[in-house]
């Protein structure tokens, strides 16, 4: 039953580092109505629709593995956001058919809802149809949050799937550098993908009608964002792009946002500078701003000009509003962007490229501690949530990270945070078992009354991978979080695992 992941588990190390392997995936934007309970003066509530963005491994012919998000884009908690673990099997009745069964386990919460601790879990049973390239399904799924949660529903599901597979190499392959020649034997003799990796600093500046959740006017305050966003090339200078945001100032910590939308490129003065208009669509909300469902529109526009190599700095401006306009807001911000040629030592002209080098990167799941969590208006306790990290390796030993988390357990539903950073990486020690590792992460914080102030926090960690082989290891970490003007300060604990691999980039 094994395929594609058979080199994964396997301890036997890879004797050609060039060696292309392709592991099997693929992305799913999924759809649920959750029927949601009355309110506290028993008052009906209209459903929430909650939309999904997923990407699966498959760990054999029919059982798949990977995570996704949930937002709110419908109803009345926009706002509402959850991460989590997909476990499941599918399998093909005909060739075109197939039925698909398994489970979604995560943490969030948001907007007032009576999410409770955040923990929830989703199982489904879908009937699906696969096209040429993409799959259609619809189903049943039922949704619980089931630490002191009183969200309960059973309801239909519905969604698509594309394939998109990662080529790469064992991870300790990372940083050996190649010439086109040395690898025009191999499978790695084909037109490179581009792909861009973006941090930015936005302020959206409310008007109109917009407002807080209470019924006060949004207008004059200008609320701060954090965020990142990764865009893949398509054919024709078009590319598609996930981008997601959240407040450090300017409000009360808790509003984030997630976007998946696409755009076209315009290239001048040799590729120096370039011109991007996008149109995104998404979910938002939280820290007492109004977004209604959660469903929001983000038109833009960006100019980038090359400062060295592939870094980039952008300047964009825009608009995110609800489709009713009842929350409109001006968008002003800038960035960094690197872009990165990977997969192939041929350019789109089948030109070779000068240069090639393996970039080691690493995906990293835990279950995170924070003890004794400062509230603002309840007694401390222990909170619990569930934390996807990735790193980019600069060379060996130092990395640039970037990390969301989101509350699962300890009454606090509505806590997310996102922060970036960088990170030193130890040589791999003690029988090539161990390596160790000290980082610095900081962003955006708040919800589930956790004392961030206006949602800024800082949290250096030290900790240990345990590799299980080249690709699998056990990661451990210990750190203190703390709010830059809230109360809270506390030691954290982090269990997980990484999966780590290296790909070929091209310049």
């Amino acid at each position: 039953m094994l395929c594609n992941w058979v080199a994964l588990f396997s301890q036997e190390k890879i004797k050609n580092p060039t060696y292309k392997q392709t592991q099997k995936g693929y992305f799913s934007v999924d759809y649920l109505s959750v029927k949601m309970p009355n309110d506290f003066s028993g008052n009906p509530e209209i459903n929430m629709g909650l939309s999904g963005i997923h990407y699966n491994l498959w760990l054999s012919n029919s059982f798949y593995g990977g995570l996704g998000f949930y937002g709110s884009v419908l109803g009345e908690r926009g706002g509402l956001f959850t991460l989590g673990l997909n476990l499941g099997y599918k399998k093909n009745l005909t060739d075109q058919l197939f039925i698909d069964t398994g489970f979604h386990f995560g943490g969030g919460g948001g907007d007032g809802a009576p999410d409770g601790g955040g923990a929830f879990i989703l199982p489904h049973f879908n009937f699906g149809y696969q096209f040429k390239n993409v799959a259609a399904f619809a189903g049943y799924s039922a949704i619980n949050f089931f630490d002191k949660g009183n969200i309960n529903s059973q309801q239909v599901h519905v969604g698509i799937q594309i394939p998109v597979s990662l080529h790469h190499v064992s991870f300790q392959s990372k940083e050996l550098r190649y010439t086109p020649d040395e690898l025009k034997s191999t499978d790695w003799n084909q037109i490179s993908n581009r792909i861009s990796l973006f941090f930015h600093l936005n302020n959206l500046s409310p008007y109109g009608a917009s407002k807080f959740t209470n019924g006060s006017s949004l207008k004059g305050n200008t609320i701060r964002l954090a965020g990142f966003e990764i865009s893949a090339a398509l054919p024709n200078n078009w590319f598609a792009f996930l981008k997601l945001d959240g407040a450090y100032d300017g409000i009360k910590a808790g509003y984030m946002d997630i976007f998946l939308g696409g755009g076209h490129h315009f290239s001048f003065n040799n590729n120096n500078t370039n011109i991007l208009t996008k149109f995104s669509v998404g979910a938002g909300g939280g820290g007492g701003v109004e977004t209604e469902g959660g469903f929001l529109i983000h038109p833009d526009i960006s100019i980038e000009q090359r400062l060295f190599n592939s870094v980039y700095i952008s300047v964009n401006k825009g608009y995110l509003l609800s489709p009713n306009a009842n929350f409109k807001a001006a968008t002003f911000g800038i960035g960094l962007k690197y872009n990165v040629n990977k997969d192939g030592i041929l350019d789109k002209n089948n030109q070779r490229y000068r240069a090639l080098k393996f970039k080691g990167v690493q995906f990293s799941l835990s279950q995170e501690v924070y003890f004794d969590a400062q509230r603002g208006s309840n007694p401390s306790q222990h909170v619990h949530q569930i934390s996807l990290q990735a790193n980019l390796f600069l060379n060996n030993y130092v990395y640039v990270a970037g990390q969301t988390s989101f509350a699962n357990f300890g009454n606090a539903g509505a806590y997310a945070e996102g922060i970036v950073g960088i990170g030193l990486y130890s040589k791999t020690l003690l029988n090539d078992n161990v390596n160790f590792f000290a980082q610095l992460l900081a962003g955006a914080a708040g919800g589930g009354d956790i004392s961030t102030g206006e949602g800024l926090i800082v949290k250096p960690s030290i900790g240990f991978n345990y590799n299980l082989n080249d690709a699998l290891s056990i990661r451990t970490s210990v750190g203190k979080v703390n709010a830059k003007e809230g109360k809270l300060n506390s030691t954290s604990v982090a269990f997980g695992l990484s999966y780590n691999i290296s790909f070929l980039t091209a310049n």
